[in-house]
C-alpha cells in the first residue's frame, strides 16, 4: 500500500475534517432565517468545536509521549480506511461541504451535503479508532463516532421534517 501515515499526520487530517465541518455549519446557520434551524446548525458547529479540541489534546499527548510516529498500529486493515479517506478528499466534480456556500442552496440541499460529510468522518474515524489504541485516546475516538452518528440522526431528522 504505497506510503503510509505517522499518527501526527492522521489527527492533522482529523482536526482539519473538524474544521471544515465547523465551519460549513456556521455557514449554513448563516444561511438560513428559520430560527430552530440555525440554533441546529449552530449547536452543530459548537460540537465540531469540541472534536477538534479533542483530537488536539489526543494529538498533542501522543507527541509529548514520543509516540507520534509509531503510536497506532497502521499495518492492520485500519491503514485501508484512512487511505480511502485521504485519496477522496478533494474530488473532483463533487460539492464538498467545505466549499463556500452561496447561500443559494436549498435547506434540503445543506442537509444533504451535511449528511454525506458526516458520514465520511464516521468512515474516517473508525479506521482511526481501529488504529488508536486504548492507551492511546481509543475510547475517544468511538465516543466522537457516536456523536457523528447521532448529527445524522439529527440532520436526517430534519431533512424528513422538510418533505
Amino acid at each position: 500500500m504505497g506510503n503510509s501515515f505517522s499518527a501526527d499526520e492522521i489527527f492533522e487530517m482529523a482536526e482539519e475534517i473538524e474544521r471544515n465541518g465547523a465551519k460549513f455549519y456556521r455557514q449554513a446557520a448563516k444561511n438560513t432565517s428559520d430560527k430552530e434551524t440555525k440554533q441546529m446548525l449552530l449547536e452543530l458547529a459548537d460540537m465540531e468545536d469540541e472534536h477538534l479540541t479533542t483530537f488536539q489534546q489526543m494529538r498533542s499527548k501522543l507527541n509529548k509521549e514520543g509516540g507520534g510516529e509509531a503510536a497506532l498500529d497502521l499495518d492492520n486493515q485500519a491503514v485501508v480506511y484512512l487511505h480511502a479517506m485521504a485519496d477522496a478528499r478533494g474530488s473532483e466534480g463533487k460539492k464538498s461541504p467545505t466549499q463556500a456556500l452561496t447561500g443559494n442552496e436549498s435547506m434540503k440541499e445543506i442537509l444533504n451535503a451535511a449528511i454525506n460529510a458526516e458520514k465520511d468522518s464516521v468512515v474516517f474515524y473508525y479506521g482511526l479508532r481501529e488504529a488508536v489504541p486504548a492507551r492511546a485516546g481509543r475510547g475517544q475516538v468511538r465516543a466522537i463516532i457516536h456523536e457523528e452518528l447521532s448529527h445524522i440522526t439529527t440532520l436526517l431528522q430534519k431533512s424528513k421534517e422538510l418533505n
